[in-house]
């Protein structure tokens, strides 16, 4: 229930004073993915197809030409067209085309122009087919550096390159299988961005990208990924060059929702005209979306040249690329604007606006993993992933393939049900969503599931639960039901974050966030003790205690070798354990002695870690004391695990860790693997039928009118199954642990808060990245 600003981090974390390290292996962290740069002082395409050999080539010629055959020419202009996939090759290129085409019309317009073709690298069978003596690296790629020009001084400029290319003309998975060259997707992408940026750099040329994709929307790439997949870090915008045959509408339409499914925005639709008057149809489909174009009949002869067909098509390639041109410029604009704009419309969450610049606003076009694209305005206007700290923190887990999925499942969900009031309904997503997590993180104590949107809503819910629990279990009901004054208040520890609402932050000890300027409402309605807590220091781990433990001496504090004895359960019958017994029952004496009106009526804790109150470590044994005085008492307990559970420390939730249960928990962030808002409050059966009656008056009258909205619900289900299945995540071990889990609380002077006071800043997030990280992928 923490609020992922930058601003509320500053303030949180001038408090740290401690530095913890968890592992649960002896590896260290892998080292961040890459983070793509892409220049955008200049529009750059991706040229998509319905399926292969459809005349996405074809289109890239025409657009070249169109772009740089224009009359009068432009000696400043350039086009670059990038072909990452080849398969087929040599006798198949289709930079080859593009250069061979361009070449036969700027002479047939009597256009110079200045154009050169090159491939990169290619597979050994590849390349023993254009020269002798070549030898390949270790992943079976060959640097062919094959490469011709017809240069013109001063002449408009097309530069055409094949990354990667491979002899067989089939699916580029199955070509690099065949002949024992494989890219990986990353290779792939990088080898794109370093085109993109050193070819153009900061020219100030009239200039245009494109880079071509192999095959369908879909088709796989030398790895298996699917291309749409892909090539999605870059998220570039798109020309789908459509199917206008028998059957198109059906594969256009799938392709273009394919795309849009995955992020991508498409200028136009483009198709050859096959006499099916496909684009009514398509049109109407489209209407609003996105332009259909159609080109003439494509000649079938396979000795045509295709040059006038090309004239007669120059029309169509010109709208194209007029088109093409002002949704760059729009884009553009509103990028450069936003930052602007939001300021002026905005009021974000735990912000003082004006120590807010608008330079310092971060514009994100969109994610992809843990990365954000940043557009960053400037002379050279670029795209920038930056790594997202903030939800590192709270909500982010899966990979950006697990990401595109959980999308389709949303999707998928969103047109299956769109909104169901929950009450006395039943439907698929919010049952599965509910058995797994009764098999899951309530498996052996809860019965029930209660949905709600947040986690702050989830702790009223369970603030609620409790309290009728315990007037139940104490027959307070009648007294209430008499007039007689009762107050019911919790047990907590200070230090502890349970959220904004109202009700939530009354049961949390003052903080700058209970002030009067903040919340007038406050009193801090309960009980609140200083915990113990865990810290490392020259690899051993040590307990500190406040000062209300002052009279215990240095001996009886206990050090530990290992993470795991501070968890261990023997450390139950410690002397340490019968002090804290005492020291807790104590207070709860004392509370009800001096206001004999106020009740305990429920223990609410972060497990393990207080996460908003400086990442601290809680003494896991003064927690399963606190448990078991209140469980003495009747005193019903609540779990905060919307910080803590799933997976974020190693283990599906925090009981397994503590080695107690509660009567209630609440979960939220990491339940929808980030992607959407979705929490749930869980509780015992005995805590169910506190509520049960013949009087609806009895019942729990709480609700909200998105509560168990399907698309949360299916997206849930679809996240626990993926966390807990070592198939799909690739972090987990057959133990259900997690191979690997670091996280950090660090000590950050006031002076060091004050001198990163702007937080928005890149600097700043790549600091906080390494306060927290728990890695999934």
């Amino acid at each position: 229930m923490l609020p992922v600003t930058a601003t509320l981090l500053r303030h949180r974390l001038r408090h740290l004073c401690h530095r913890i390290r968890f592992y649960s292996t002896a590896v260290s962290p892998p080292p961040p993915p890459h983070s793509f740069h892409l220049p955008l002082n200049h529009p750059t395409y991706l040229i998509w197809a319905a399926n292969t050999s459809l005349g996405k080539t074809l289109v890239s010629t025409g657009i070249a030409a169109s772009f740089l055959l224009q009359q009068p020419s432009s000696s400043a202009a350039k086009i670059l067209y990038l072909k990452p996939i080849q398969t087929g090759y040599p006798s198949d290129s289709d930079s080859r085309f593009v250069y061979s085409k361009l070449d036969s019309l700027s002479l047939r317009r009597r256009i110079p122009l200045s154009i050169s073709n090159s491939v990169l690298r290619s597979s050994l069978p590849a390349a023993e087919s254009m020269r002798s003596n070549v030898e390949a690296s270790n992943n079976g790629m060959c640097d062919l550096n094959f490469r011709e020009e017809k240069m013109v001084t001063g002449a408009p400029e097309l530069l055409c390159k094949t990354l990667y290319a491979w002899e067989a003309a089939i699916s580029p998975h199955l070509a690099a299988e065949r002949e024992n060259a494989t890219v990986e997707d990353s290779v792939v992408l990088r080898m794109i961005e370093k085109c993109l940026t050193e070819e153009i750099g900061s020219e100030k040329l009239d200039l245009l990208c494109l880079v071509e994709t192999a095959g369908g929307v879909a088709s796989p790439g030398p790895s298996g990924t699917l291309q749409c997949d892909l090539y999605r870090p870059f998220r570039l915008p798109g020309i789908l060059v459509g199917d206008g045959r028998l059957g198109g509408i059906s594969g256009t339409i799938a392709a273009y929702e394919s795309l849009k499914l995955r992020g991508y925005d498409i200028a136009a639709v483009v198709f050859e005209d096959h006499g099916l008057v496909n684009e009514v149809p398509l049109t109407s489909y489209l209407r609003n979306k996105v332009p259909v174009l159609v080109l003439p009949p494509i000649p079938k002869d396979p000795s045509d040249d295709l040059i006038e067909w090309f004239l007669e098509s120059d029309a169509v390639f010109k709208d194209l690329k007029e088109r093409m041109i002002s949704t760059y410029l729009a884009r553009l604009e509103r990028l450069n604007g936003m930052a602007k704009q939001a300021g002026e419309v905005f009021w974000w969450p735990f912000t003082q606006h004006k120590l807010v610049h608008e330079e310092a606003v971060t514009v994100i076009d969109s994610r992809c993993g843990e990365n954000f694209s940043i557009y960053k305005a400037s002379d050279n206007s670029s795209l920038t992933q930056q790594f997202d700290a903030c939800a590192s923190w709270w909500t982010q887990g899966p990979d950006p393939a697990f990401q595109a999925e959980l999308a389709r499942e949303m999707g998928y969900t969103a047109a299956r049900f769109g909104h169901v009031m929950f009450p006395e309904n039943v439907y698929e997503p919010a049952l599965k969503c509910a058995e797994l997590l009764l098999e899951g993180v309530g498996k052996g104590w809860a019965s029930r599931v209660y949905f709600s949107d947040n986690g702050s809503t989830a702790i009223e819910i369970a603030l609620k639960m409790a309290f009728r629990k315990f007037c139940v279990d104490h027959d307070f009901c009648e007294a209430i039901e008499e007039e007689k004054h009762i107050e019911v208040k919790v047990l907590a520890l200070r230090g502890s974050y349970h959220g904004d609402t109202l009700g939530a932050m009354e049961a949390q000890a003052a903080s700058p966030y209970t002030g009067f300027l903040q919340q007038p409402w406050y009193t801090g309605r309960g009980l609140f003790l200083d915990p113990p807590t865990i810290f490392l220091s020259n690899g051993a781990w040590n307990l500190s205690l406040p000062e209300s433990f002052s009279e215990i001496p240095p001996e009886e504090y206990g050090r530990f070798t290992t993470r795991d004895e501070i968890f261990d359960k023997r450390r139950d019958t410690s002397i340490l354990a019968t002090i804290y017994s005492a020291h807790v029952s104590k207070h709860l004496q004392e509370y009800s002695g001096v206001m004999q009106s106020n009740h305990v009526g429920a223990l609410i804790i972060e497990p393990v870690i207080h996460g908003a109150g400086g990442m601290h470590m809680v003494d896991p044994l003064f927690q399963r004391v606190l448990v078991s005085e209140c469980r003495n008492r009747k005193i019903p307990v609540i779990f905060d695990e919307v910080f803590t559970g799933f997976w974020r420390l190693g283990v599906e939730t925090t009981t397994e860790l503590l080695g107690c249960t509660p009567d209630i928990a609440c979960f939220a962030k990491l339940l929808t693997a980030g992607m959407v808002p979705l929490a749930v409050t869980l509780a015992t059966n005995a805590v169910f039928e506190s509520f049960s009656g013949d009087s609806k008056l009895k019942a729990l009258l709480h609700g909200h009118s998105y509560s168990a909205h399907a698309m949360g619900c299916a997206t849930a289900a679809k996240a626990i199954e993926w966390f807990k299945d070592p198939e799909t995540n690739h972090n987990i071990t057959s133990q259900r642990t997690l191979k690997e889990v670091c996280f950090f609380v660090c000590k950050v002077s006031t002076r060091d808060a004050q001198r990163r006071r702007n937080l928005h800043s890149p600097s700043r997030k790549r600091h906080l990245s390494h306060v927290w990280s728990l890695h999934f992928a």
